[in-house]
């Protein structure tokens, strides 16, 4: 698991981008590379890093279920996820 310190700074930089996301594109769309440089490192969505919504694991993070690969496998072996099995052949 990952320490609660790190989840809470992914969450603290979430919020900051939805907070300028539309101020960050007027900016752009008007060229102003100055006024970017003003607002906070932490806006930009560069700076975001996929996290396991479960255990906050930064690696082995599946997009279209939100989790790391290790909790899918738990989760798919116990039939939590529908849909999804092992499989064999």
């Amino acid at each position: 698991m990952a320490k609660e310190s790190m989840k809470a700074r992914e969450r603290k930089r979430q919020r900051l981008v939805d907070t300028y996301s539309a101020k960050r594109s007027e900016l752009k769309a008007a060229g102003d590379y100055l006024g970017l440089q003003k607002l906070p490192k932490n806006a930009s969505p560069v700076r975001l890093h996929n996290r396991c919504k479960l255990t906050g694991r930064p690696k082995g993070y599946m997009r279209q279920f939100g989790i790391s690969r290790i909790d899918f496998r738990n989760m798919a072996l116990n039939g939590l996820i529908p849909g999804v099995k092992k499989a064999s052949w």
